[in-house]
């Protein structure tokens, strides 16, 4: 351990001093902070549930649509559970083994989530600009095999990086966060971080490239799409929502990485903006989805309406 380590890792308990300015209202944050989950869980749920029970929709788009939100899902509740706890609790205290915890479920969410989007445009790649040969080029058997690699290759990108931070020792216990970071621990360390910025630049690096790589195949969609009308409309329906979906995650992630390195805003703005990549996308893709995607709206419409009918008072007879 170095000099000026405090403690054995084990030991710490870690800070969050993200909240702190808002014990006066704690009660109006945590009730709006219950609602923004719950029916970020409500909209997941419905989505998830409508494909799951309807054998027409089991198809590949609709399964990574699935897995999207269900790791979405993962994501927010990696956020808001401990969010919850802390905005009732008198102290913000974190042991040091569940900062790691929380780290690792958080980058697990980030990065599957580029995967998962990048996997969904190499689906929509297929479907547009090569149709003929969709059914043997995306099987059963390629789907699994897609979804298997999307949260093998994610969770071992975070595990890697979860390591190196816990074998650093920490010289400090404050969190300027209302959630663990992986960047904000590492620069509570007092030993040398490179090996930590090395791998961040090139997980940086290559989820960067992942973006560029479904730009670029955007390119070629929309040559595919102006052909036939049908590939509009294909493209339209299913490509829009994505390019959506990946624009609003891509940019919530870029305003926490500028704002927790490079700082120059108020500590709420910051956390405001670094919360935002777990809660915006999680709410908004099944949202999006629901409403462009014709065959989940009028299952989901389907649904509800014959359920509103059940319950419907029968007429009485005259």
């Amino acid at each position: 351990m170095s000099p000026g380590a405090v403690q054995s890792n084990s030991e710490v308990v870690l800070v969050l001093q993200g909240l702190n300015d808002s014990v006066s209202n704690r009660h109006v944050y945590f009730s709006l902070a219950l609602t923004t989950y719950l029916l970020t869980v409500v909209v997941n749920l419905t989505l998830v549930l409508t494909v799951g029970l309807d054998r027409s929709l089991h198809q590949p788009i609709y399964i990574f649509l699935c897995n999207l939100c269900l790791n979405g899902m993962c994501g927010a509740s990696s956020f808001y559970l401990r969010l919850l706890h802390d905005l009732l609790a008198a102290s913000h205290l974190i042991p040091y083994a569940g900062c790691l915890a929380q780290i690792f479920a958080v980058y697990s969410y980030v990065f599957c989530e580029f995967s998962s989007l990048t996997v969904m445009a190499y689906d929509r790649y297929l479907a547009i600009c090569r149709p003929l040969q969709y059914r043997t080029l995306m099987t059963a058997h390629k789907v699994a095999l897609l979804l298997l690699l999307t949260w093998s290759f994610s969770l071992l990108e975070t595990a890697v990086g979860t390591v190196l931070t816990a074998r650093l020792p920490l010289c400090g216990r404050r969190v300027p966060r209302i959630f663990c970071t992986n960047w904000e621990v590492v620069k509570l360390s007092c030993a040398d971080t490179t090996l930590n910025n090395i791998y961040g630049f090139i997980l940086m690096f290559s989820h960067l490239s992942q973006t560029t790589l479904i730009l670029v195949s955007y390119t070629h969609l929309v040559r595919a799409s102006l052909r036939l009308h049908s590939d509009r409309r294909k493209f339209v329906q299913t490509c829009v929502p994505h390019l959506v979906a990946l624009l609003v995650f891509t940019g919530s992630l870029l305003f926490d990485t500028l704002f927790s390195r490079y700082g120059g805003a108020a500590l709420e703005l910051q956390n405001a903006l670094a919360a935002e990549f777990l809660v915006v996308p999680p709410l908004v893709n099944p949202i999006i989805y629901g409403i462009n995607l014709h065959r989940i709206r009028s299952r989901i419409l389907d649904r509800f309406g014959r359920r509103a009918a059940s319950q419907r008072p029968s007429p009485r007879p005259t």
